[in-house]
């Protein structure tokens, strides 16, 4: 499952450690193989691991050649087999297999927009060092969570409130608009969640941070147009095709899966 966390600070003064691992002790039943922290100027990362792509390099957090960039993932992508090659043949080094690496090369190359490349389920959180810039994105259709808040200067984001709680300077009050919609939906929509200034990344968005700015945009959405036009037969085993391969690329990994 994984757990991600992190805290970037607009004054870029150091992230106090026992707040970041508070955060990710908080997160160890999404992942109980292995915790990697990432301490910079105005940033901190942290993660918790199921391992389950590239068990012997993949740890995160996980950086570029140079350290400029980090990243901390939860989820998987799926397509990241092609992408790697495609990045291989365009010059980039990659130093693990996983797929985490692979959005540190891809940002490199087409920034933000790296998200729109990306076939999986998965949250994830960039920093840019040089930039003091954070670069939050959640897959299409909201497979994984992704929480954060911002308070006294400073963004901070995890895959579960209770997480995200242990470190917030002020505790949130309840929001209680958002608990009526809990009543009478039975769930709170995103972006809201049951407390007020925190929220949830809706799905398909990404959200930029940057010297405590919030920049929130959607980049992909549902075309409900017509996309096919072809005999009943021909769309039917299209369909089975298009199973056929979701299904297969969804069992890619380095442990037993789908048995």
């Amino acid at each position: 499952m994984c757990g991600i966390c992190g805290i970037a600070d607009s004054s870029s003064r150091p992230v106090e450690r026992r707040d970041l691992e508070r955060m990710n002790a908080a997160l160890f039943h999404r992942g109980p193989d292995s915790e990697g922290v990432h301490l910079g100027p105005g940033v901190g990362l942290a993660s918790r691991r199921l391992a389950i792509i590239d068990l012997v390099s993949g740890d995160q957090p996980i950086s570029n050649e140079d350290g400029s960039l980090w990243i901390v993932l939860n989820g998987e992508i799926y397509n990241f087999p092609e992408l790697r090659s495609d990045l291989e043949r365009r010059g980039h080094t990659l130093r693990t297999h996983s797929d985490t690496e692979c959005i540190l090369h891809l940002y490199e190359e087409s920034g933000d927009t790296c998200v729109d490349q990306l076939r999986g389920m998965f949250a994830f959180a960039l920093w840019d060092g040089p930039r003091q810039r954070l670069l939050l994105g959640r897959d299409r259709l909201g497979k994984k969570p992704l929480y954060y808040a911002h308070q006294a200067g400073a963004l901070y984001f995890s895959s579960e409130l209770p997480s995200l709680l242990k470190a917030l300077p002020q505790r949130p009050e309840l929001d209680l608009p958002a608990l009526d919609l809990y009543l009478a939906l039975q769930y709170i929509p995103d972006p809201w969640t049951p407390f007020a200034g925190v929220l949830r990344l809706p799905p398909a968005h990404r959200l930029v941070w940057q010297r405590g700015e919030l920049a929130l945009t959607r980049y992909w959405d549902l075309n409900y147009e017509p996309k096919w036009t072809a005999p009943e037969s021909a769309l039917i085993e299209e369909l089975r095709t298009l199973l056929r391969e979701s299904v297969r690329c969804r069992l890619l990994s380095d442990v037993p899966l789908g048995n």
